[in-house]
């Protein structure tokens, strides 16, 4: 996974402006050497490709059900209800 994201990086630095190369290896040194931590291991974490079981796809269509009837809180109305 990450061989190919480092190849669509490649075809777009190829693609960059020649004004704006200096912008771009700026920030990618910037990326490199001062990133957020827990985004770079986000990034570096392996694709999970573990299959969807029955009950996970039933769980995910409840849950859409529940969204579109309007059966959802907002992330406040929960902190009051838990009085938080």
């Amino acid at each position: 996974m990450e061989a190919k994201a480092k190849e669509r990086l490649y075809r777009l630095v190829d693609r960059i402006p020649g004004e704006e190369v200096h912008a771009a290896e700026r920030y990618l040194e910037y990326l490199v050497e001062h990133g957020d931590p827990f985004i770079r291991k986000l990034m570096s974490a392996p694709y999970d490709d573990e299959p969807v079981t029955e009950e996970e796809e039933a769980a995910v269509r409840e849950a859409w059900e529940d969204y579109e009837a309007g059966r959802v809180q907002t992330l406040d109305e929960v902190k009051e209800e838990l009085e938080l």
